[in-house]
């Protein structure tokens, strides 16, 4: 029942706030968190990743975190926010050494 029950939650939980075509956002949801996640963790292509990642946070914080009289929801929208600066980092330096994308810039440097 827990399986089946969440996603009518969150798309109810979408609909809630007041977004549009709840269901689609739910899909996008999924497809940005878990695709872009899964992108981040690999290393690939995190300098295109992470800027749209942040974008999507911060998108998420204003629209579901904007009732700044509730602690809980201030706490979430900072937590949001302090998310969107880690991707911002990861934006601006790049995955790092142990990356595919530094894997294929070293393949690029020595053919």
């Amino acid at each position: 029942l827990g399986k089946i029950a969440a996603p009518a939650m969150t798309q109810g939980y979408i609909a809630s706030v007041g977004l549009p075509f709840p269901v689609l956002s739910y899909l996008m949801a999924i497809v940005v968190e878990v695709g872009g996640g899964l992108l981040l963790l690999a290393g690939y292509q995190t300098r295109i990743v992470a800027p749209i990642m942040a974008a999507f946070t911060v998108a998420a914080a204003l629209a579901f975190h904007r009732d700044f009289s509730d602690q809980n929801q201030m706490i979430h929208f900072l937590k949001n926010i302090a998310i969107t600066g880690g991707l911002l980092q990861v934006a601006a330096f790049g995955a790092g050494s142990v990356s595919l994308d530094a894997r294929r810039a070293l393949t690029r440097t020595n053919p």
